[in-house]
């Protein structure tokens, strides 16, 4: 490749957890321990901020906030927040390591994308001290990126494009629009465009479908398609220049993203 200078990926439902599941459990688990029910959905809505924030979109859904109101006679407020988030922390670096498989198709894209020279970076809404559990698996089965940036390394996470603006420099690229940027949720795309950078969705292995890899495997045709196309819909509507059903798709739009920016096209 002449032009396209590095690749910035997420995380989970995107090059490792296929599905994205790590973190629905210990949300749902925290917010039972406070008395509080939400579901799988709810969970899921605000995935990839940081996960404070996450925590803080989830209790300001009126549903739960009233949930709340009813249980402790106030609706929730920034305390709460940070008991909740403390409660959460613990209960994510406990899975997260059973949660680090590499998704298939993502080694062989890394090995792909160093052979030609580009750069590989990721962004996350994890915390470093979950990483820590997730990135010696990682490179065990042949995903080790050149760079790391976590919430909390950044004043801001998504959508905001601070953690592209601190990977690009660790990467040696200087241009923006030299880099792509590759998630599987709506606030990771709505970072790459932010940033300047193309924007790649992920639709089947991560958040937007929301299933484990077998299960997904087993749904009948039409279920498959309907899923697929709603998760499509979700990144498109982010921003996504490119929708690709996983990681191991991703060489083709990498090959014609560096053929137009040749032809002096932008993102």
């Amino acid at each position: 490749m002449k032009h396209v200078k590095a690749v910035i990926f997420d995380w989970a439902g995107t090059v490792v957890d296929y599905g994205s599941l790590a973190p629905m459990g210990a949300f749902v688990e925290t917010f039972e321990q406070f008395g509080v029910s939400i579901t799988i959905d709810e969970a899921r809505g605000p995935m990839g901020m940081a996960k404070r924030p996450h925590i803080a979109a989830l209790m300001a859904l009126p549903r739960v906030s009233q949930a709340w109101a009813d249980k402790y006679g106030r609706a929730p407020g920034e305390a709460d927040i940070d008991a909740v988030y403390d409660v959460f922390v613990p209960k994510n670096i406990a899975v997260a390591a059973s949660y680090s498989s590499v998704i298939p198709g993502v080694a062989d894209v890394a090995s792909a994308l160093r052979s030609d020279d580009i750069r590989i970076g990721t962004t996350t809404g994890y915390t470093r001290e979950i990483m820590a559990e997730i990135v010696p698996g990682a490179a065990a089965q042949g995903f080790s990126p050149d760079s790391i940036v976590c919430t909390g390394d950044t004043p801001e996470g998504r959508p905001s494009p601070y953690m592209i603006y601190r990977t690009l420099p660790e990467l040696g690229v200087w241009r923006a629009r030299d880099a792509i940027k590759v998630d599987d949720t709506e606030v990771g795309i709505e970072e790459g465009i932010n940033g300047g950078t193309w924007a790649v969705g992920v639709a089947v292995s991560g958040n937007a479908f929301g299933m484990a890899e077998e299960d997904v495997k087993a749904l009948a045709p039409d279920e498959f398609a309907w899923r697929r196309k709603a998760a499509i819909q979700k990144l498109q509507a982010a921003g996504a220049h490119y929708v690709i059903d996983s990681v191991a798709d991703l060489m083709p739009v990498v090959r014609e993203i560096d053929a137009r920016l040749a032809r002096g096209e932008r993102p």
